[in-house]
């Protein structure tokens, strides 16, 4: 049973705490006020604290990471929210999946994914070669008129080497840009504008965890959850714990996502699970996290306008992309180095009865 002098500590704490009270909503709000006045509780709640660490991470000067799973560029996230984003230069580096840059490149060629209902029938749909996901359709064609741009572009001299998959995307975006241009595109790709803005494009590879060695407060936006989540979070553990190079994990940590958060998923760990893993820090477990139990699509566009509706929202892009300083080349020299150094020593042994 706790003690009385604990119990009126408690009450103490409890008596500051914010008292729910939201205001009438008149329709001459500005999108702030609306975030902070009527999302009292519930989702509503985590979504108001969601704002309030991406706005901190963007005053505060943080290195932004975004991670992206999910059909997100199918259904336009990107159009609406991550490229405005980008130009603002609020997102320093994003880790996504092959299938959103592929996909995202569909309407640059002139193709259309369009609504559909996702009861109409499947076999109707293949009958008619039409592709869909959930609720968005395209035609087969599609699939196979951007196989052959792809084709075409990694034959080209300088994809001819070995490279990361940032460089990999980096050229792609080069080579993105090139055509939207050639054929008058009023609506950029993610490729083309992460190149554009030097915002490194990652799909599901460890190259991208020497960014975790920023001389900077980080945060990491993860919007969804599965590969590009664990990515982008696996350089704190592989730099502290393997390659014995000291960091401290992200200081801010706001996800989005819908799945439960008891079934044991990587994607939907919380803060608190990575901690233990040192993915991020202390401080974001206390105060800088909030998992935000919502689907991306209906949440992330109004917070994006939030933001973007305070002229204050910006920050002076990183342009990590263009960080290939001969400190940065002796950096990986020297992980390389220790890790060369700690494989013979990293052998299992059994734990002691």
């Amino acid at each position: 049973m706790p003690k009385r002098g604990e119990k009126n500590t408690v009450r103490r704490s409890f008596q500051r705490a914010r008292d729910v009270r939201p205001r009438r909503i008149t329709g001459r709000e500005r999108p702030v006020e609306i975030i902070e006045g009527a999302f009292p509780a519930y989702v509503g709640r985590q979504e108001r604290t969601a704002f309030q660490l991406m706005r901190k991470s963007i005053a505060e000067g943080h290195a932004v990471f975004l991670t992206l799973s999910g059909a997100m560029t199918p259904a336009g996230l990107h159009q609406s929210c991550l490229i405005p984003l980008l130009e603002r230069g609020v997102i320093d580096c994003i880790t996504t999946t092959g299938a959103n840059l592929y996909h995202d490149a569909h309407r640059i060629i002139g193709h259309r994914i369009r609504e559909i209902d996702p009861n109409a029938g499947d076999l109707h749909l293949r009958l008619a070669r039409i592709i869909r996901i959930y609720d968005l359709g395209f035609y087969e064609e599609t699939l196979l008129e951007t196989d052959k741009l792809f084709s075409a572009l990694l034959q080209k001299p300088a994809f001819q080497k070995r490279m990361t998959t940032s460089e990999l995307h980096y050229l792609l975006g080069r080579e993105m840009l090139a055509l939207e241009r050639a054929l008058g595109v009023k609506e950029p790709s993610l490729l083309s504008t992460a190149y554009r803005c030097g915002v490194p494009i990652f799909v599901g590879a460890v190259q991208h965890h020497c960014f975790s060695t920023l001389k900077k407060k980080m945060a990491v936006w993860i919007l969804g959850g599965g590969v590009p989540k664990n990515y982008t979070l696996q350089g704190e553990p592989l730099l502290d714990q393997i390659l014995g190079v000291p960091t401290h994990g992200f200081d801010i940590d706001v996800q989005f996502c819908v799945d439960p958060v008891d079934n044991g998923a990587l994607s939907s760990c919380p803060a608190g699970e990575g901690h233990t893993w040192g993915k991020v820090s202390a401080e974001s477990v206390a105060s800088g996290s909030v998992y935000v139990h919502a689907d991306v699509t209906a949440v992330f566009p109004w917070l994006t306008y939030a933001l973007l509706s305070d002229k204050k929202m910006k920050k002076k892009p990183l342009r990590l992309v263009d960080a290939r300083s001969d400190a940065r080349a002796r950096l990986l020299r020297e992980v390389t180095r220790r890790r060369e150094q700690l494989a013979p020593t990293m052998t299992y042994r059994l734990p002691r009865a």
